[in-house]
């Protein structure tokens, strides 16, 4: 089959690592087909608010196929009747950090021409953006009456914008201002007692429901269709499943799957296993809508998620890089 079949206004395009390039490089390829059939932007899991201004977060500015994405992009715009639109859509956090809300704020006070004090509240960034804040309950500034204080400000900032009728840089200051909010409810969530597992579990969810709303918003935003390129852990589950149940079969999600990597030391794959039966007769890629017979491969370290049951069972398609 061919990627253009799928009639999908919002296409996700997962991959099972963020460390084999051949996965990134393919995207780009394959984006550049869409753009031709109706697509008319795409959104990587990067920071929302960084994208405005074609940046990224975790490290994925350091791929090359993204810098080669944006630069395509550009090249594009400018002869192109119709430009596409680069997004990102994931909040602005890492694995156990998460910035202090007060950039964000104070970008929608200024926009907006308040005079509120939005650093008095914060105090130093630091105090937020550390690890600590994110691991140890105790030491989160989430839960303090200054954050509370806060979140009451960030929603009547999100009041005063709506209310605004001018256009002019309105959507970047309304994405600030939900990427300042979502961060307090994601310091909230930090703030709360528990077992590791269960917090780690805790903000994960968070940042599914962060994901999928900005996806929501996306694809609810402008004309065209969308093609969403993120691991297959938030496409296949967690945001894809949030998303899939408010958009229906407007949402398809094609899991991307790995035959072997040199850049993973990832070896081939055992006959018996998904992988394995997909890497016959596949010299560089294919895409299939063939669930395979076997079982999940048990040769690869964290750095690369093998196929499930579960996550072939909520995909619509296969994209196997060989």
């Amino acid at each position: 089959m061919d990627i253009t079949d799928f009639t999908a206004e919002l296409l996700g395009l997962g991959e099972p690592t963020h460390f084999e390039p051949a996965c990134a490089w393919l995207r780009n390829d394959l984006f550049t087909r869409l753009a031709e059939h109706g697509f008319r932007s795409i959104a990587l899991e990067t920071d929302r608010v960084a994208a405005l201004d074609g940046g990224f977060s975790h490290d994925l500015g350091e791929v090359a196929a993204n810098r080669q994405l944006l630069k395509w992009l550009r090249e594009y715009n400018e002869t192109a009747d119709e430009p596409l639109t680069f997004h990102g859509f994931d909040a602005p956090t890492e694995m156990f950090s998460a910035p202090s809300p007060r950039t964000y704020l104070e970008h929608v006070r200024d926009y907006l021409g308040l005079d509120v004090d939005i650093a008095a509240l914060t105090g130093d960034d630091e105090r937020w953006s550390r690890s600590e804040a994110i691991l140890d309950p105790a030491a989160s500034p989430g839960a303090s009456p200054e954050a509370r204080e806060l979140r009451v400000i960030a929603d009547d900032l999100l009041m005063a914008l709506d209310a605004r009728i001018e256009i002019a840089e309105w959507n970047r200051a309304r994405i600030n201002a939900i990427a300042g909010l979502d961060l307090l409810r994601y310091h909230a969530a930090s703030a709360v007692p528990g077992d590791r597992d269960t917090r780690i579990a805790r903000l994960s969810r968070a940042r599914a429901v962060i994901m999928a709303r900005n996806l929501l918003d996306i694809h609810g935003s402008q004309a065209g269709r969308t093609l969403v390129f993120a691991h297959n852990a938030h496409l296949g589950s967690g945001a894809g499943a949030i998303v899939a149940a408010r958009l229906g079969d407007r949402y398809a999600f094609i899991a991307g799957s790995l035959g072997h990597s040199e850049a993973l030391g990832l070896g081939e794959p055992a006959a018996d296993t998904y992988e394995g039966h997909l890497q016959r007769e596949t010299k560089t890629w294919k895409l299939t809508t063939e669930i395979p017979a076997g079982r999940t491969r048990d040769d690869a370290d964290y750095r690369y998620a093998p196929l499930t049951r579960e996550l072939l069972e909520n995909a619509d398609a296969i994209l196997h890089v060989a």
